[in-house]
């Protein structure tokens, strides 16, 4: 059985990675880090060192045994590309991937320079989806960086999005997620720059997903974005025929 998971854009997750350092404002209250501490606290095997960054090659090879074809979010509980995973295990990360045709997976990171140096070494096979976090105008340059890697289809995780992100160059872009920070210290979000995300999208013809305003209770807050839910995904022209596609 895949590992079955609540975030909206995606359907399963797979860590073969775990733990992760903060390198930006957006990482200050991480539901991964929360999530780590909570597992290492009930004894689960993978987080005995909690948070800290730990390769799980025992996991490598899961999605292989998955038969349903699903959309898998890669290292949802640490970044594939942190300075602490050798390129020979992003590798065999990457050769499970390409083996697994019939998946498909979605990697984030905020690693965006690390990304793009690595670009040229790495199979990108259709199946697999790129994307960088951007949380606020400062971070933009990771945009630029993912634009020059070889994957087939790329995307943006505007989120937490905790300012405006005006006039955003989305050539080259699929696909854009934005939501609001959650948890106990969640910092606010301003309709009017999911407002202008949206529209920007819209102009540049680029798939729009809404995932949440977040807030203390996320899901009171819901997700309705004038009088709609987005989930809009990447178009059908950019990708493999033989995968399946989402509702």
């Amino acid at each position: 059985m895949a590992q079955g998971s609540g975030i909206e854009w995606t359907e399963s997750t797979w860590n073969p990675v775990t733990g992760c350092t903060k390198v930006s404002p957006g990482c200050k209250y991480c539901y991964a880090e929360r999530m780590a501490e909570r597992l290492q606290a009930m004894g689960q095997a993978n987080y005995v060192n909690g948070f800290q960054l730990t390769l799980q090659p025992h996991m490598l090879e899961l999605p292989l045994k998955w038969k349903k074809p699903q959309t898998i979010f890669v290292n949802s509980m640490s970044d594939l590309f942190h300075d602490d995973v050798p390129i020979a295990y992003i590798k065999r990360v990457f050769d499970v991937m390409n083996r697994a045709h019939w998946h498909r997976f979605q990697v984030l990171t905020k690693r965006a320079e690390r990304l793009e140096a690595l670009s040229g070494q790495l199979d990108w096979t259709p199946n697999v989806w790129m994307g960088v976090s951007v949380e606020s105008d400062d971070y933009r340059e990771r945009i630029k960086h993912l634009r020059r890697t070889n994957a087939h289809i790329k995307f943006l995780s505007l989120e937490p999005l905790l300012g405006p992100l005006p006039h955003l160059d989305l050539s080259g872009i699929d696909w854009v997620i934005v939501g609001g920070e959650s948890g106990p210290k969640s910092r606010p979000m301003n309709s009017a720059w999911v407002i202008d995300l949206r529209d920007q999208c819209r102009r540049a013809e680029v798939s729009f997903f809404f995932k949440q305003w977040g807030g203390k209770n996320k899901k009171q807050a819901g997700r309705v974005l004038e009088r709609r839910v987005w989930n809009e995904m990447p178009h059908l022209s950019k990708r493999r025929k033989d995968l399946p596609v989402l509702a």
